[in-house]
C-alpha cells in the first residue's frame, strides 16, 4: 500500500488528530462514485473529521483525490468473466488487498469506513468489519451493484441514492438520503457561463458521457449536428479522450473538448441535455433542472443504466433512447422536436427538480456521524 499524497492544510481537524474522529472514505474509478465521495468528505470536514482517502493505482482518484485528503492505494480489479486463471489471481489480490486496509486501519487508528461501491468496497468493508468498525456504504444507482448487493448485510447502514433499489436489498440497513453532487451545482444563483460564451437566447444543447465520455453517442450527436445548427441551436459537447473522431466535425456553434470544467454552469445553461444515464450524471440533471436525452450504456454492469434511465423517463424528467435502436436521424429529429416545444421542457425541468435532494450531502455526513458516535 502507498500513501500518494498528503495535504494536512486542507484538513481543518490535521493540528488535533486526536480529537477528532478519523474516517477512511473507500471510492475509487469514475467521477460516478468519486464526486458523492469528495461532497460528503468535504462536509464531513466542517464537523471536523480527519480524512483519508482509499484507492487504486492509476485510476481518477490519484489525480483528484491528492490536493484534498491523504490517498492511500491498493492493487485491487474486479471479477470479470467465466472462472479461471485470472479469477485465482484476482482473489489473491483481494485477499491481500483485505490484509492491507486492515493493517492502515488499524495503524491509522480510524473509527470507521464510508465507500460509495465498486470493487474497491468489498476489502474495505471486510477488514472494518472484520476489526468491528462500522461501514457506511453508499449505492448511487437504481440497481444495486454487485458488491452492494453481496456485501450490504455487512454495512452498518447502507445509503441510498434513489428509492427503487430497497427491493434488491432486503436484509440492509436502509436510509435514503439522494446521491451527493458538487458544490457548484447547488449554489443558489447558477455560476455565470463565460468559457464556453455562448450567446444570450440561443437554445443550447449540452452532450456529455460523464467522466468517460461516450464514443457511440458522440457519432449519433456529430451526425445530427448540423440539423441542429440550421435550426439555431449551439451545442457544447464533452467528448472525452478517448474519441478518435473528436474532430471531424467543425462549425462555430459546435463546441466540442474533452472536458469542460464548467459543467454546472452549462447545465444551468442547457435548454437539452442528452447523455448517458450513470447516477452521477443523473444527480447533476436533477440539481439543475435539465430536460434530457438519455442513452444508457449498454455494457454497463446488469445494464444498471437503463435502469437509472427508466427512473427519469416514468417520470417524465427525460426521455431514454436505446443505443443499438437509435439511429442519427431519430436523435435530430426528437431533439428538434423538444426544442420546439418550450412547454414541454418546462415541464421535464420541473419534474427532474422533483427527482433532486439539494441536500444530499448533508444528510449523508450527518448519517456517517450518528453511525461513528453509536459505534
Amino acid at each position: 500500500m502507498s500513501p500518494a499524497s498528503t495535504r494536512a492544510s486542507s484538513n481543518p481537524a490535521a493540528s488535533n488528530p486526536a480529537a477528532s474522529p478519523r474516517l477512511l472514505v473507500a471510492a475509487s474509478g469514475t467521477g460516478g462514485h468519486l464526486f458523492p465521495a469528495i461532497a460528503t468528505a468535504t462536509a464531513l470536514l466542517d464537523a471536523h473529521y480527519s480524512i483519508e482517502w482509499l484507492g487504486v493505482p492509476d485510476r481518477l482518484e490519484t489525480t483528484l483525490v491528492p490536493d484534498h485528503f491523504p490517498l492511500h492505494t491498493v492493487r485491487m480489479a474486479g471479477f470479470q468473466g467465466r472462472p479461471g486463471l485470472g479469477t485465482v489471481k484476482t482473489l489473491g489480490q483481494f485477499g491481500r488487498a483485505i490484509g492491507q486496509v486492515r493493517h492502515l486501519l488499524k495503524a491509522g487508528k480510524f473509527d470507521g469506513v464510508f465507500t460509495t461501491g465498486g470493487y474497491i468496497a468489498a476489502p474495505a468493508i471486510i477488514a472494518a468489519r472484520s476489526l468491528g468498525l462500522p461501514a457506511v456504504l453508499h449505492e448511487s444507482n437504481a440497481l444495486p451493484g454487485k458488491v452492494t448487493r453481496w456485501l450490504s448485510p455487512w454495512c452498518t447502514t447502507v445509503a441510498l441514492g434513489f428509492e427503487a433499489a430497497r427491493a434488491h436489498l432486503p436484509k440492509a440497513q436502509i436510509v435514503v438520503v439522494g446521491t451527493p453532487v458538487r458544490d457548484e451545482f447547488l449554489t443558489l444563483a447558477p455560476p455565470d457561463l463565460t468559457d464556453p460564451a455562448i450567446p444570450e437566447g440561443v437554445p443550447l444543447i449540452v452532450v456529455v458521457g460523464g467522466s468517460q465520455g461516450a464514443v457511440a453517442v458522440n457519432q449519433l450527436v456529430r451526425a445530427a449536428a448540423p440539423a441542429w445548427i440550421e435550426a439555431g441551436a449551439w451545442i457544447v459537447h464533452q467528448t472525452g479522450s478517448s474519441d478518435p473522431d473528436a474532430d471531424s466535425f467543425a462549425h462555430a456553434q459546435y463546441i466540442h473538448r474533452p472536458f469542460f470544467s464548467s459543467m454546472a454552469a452549462l447545465m444551468h445553461r442547457a435548454t437539452l441535455a442528452i447523455g448517458r444515464s450513470g447516477a452521477g450524471t443523473l444527480t447533476e440533471l436533477a440539481i439543475s433542472r435539465t430536460p434530457s436525452i438519455l442513452i444508457p450504456y449498454p455494457y454497463a454492469a446488469e445494464d444498471h443504466q437503463t435502469v437509472n434511465a427508466a427512473v427519469f423517463a416514468q417520470a417524465n424528467a427525460a426521455l431514454m433512447l436505446p443505443q443499438g435502436k437509435t439511429s442519427s436521424g431519430q436523435l435530430q429529429a426528437l431533439a428538434l422536436d423538444l426544442l420546439a416545444q418550450p412547454q414541454r421542457l418546462a415541464d421535464m425541468a420541473t419534474a427532474a427538480g422533483h427527482l433532486a435532494t439539494a441536500d444530499s450531502a448533508t444528510k449523508l455526513a450527518t448519517l456517517i456521524q450518528q453511525v461513528l458516535l453509536n459505534r
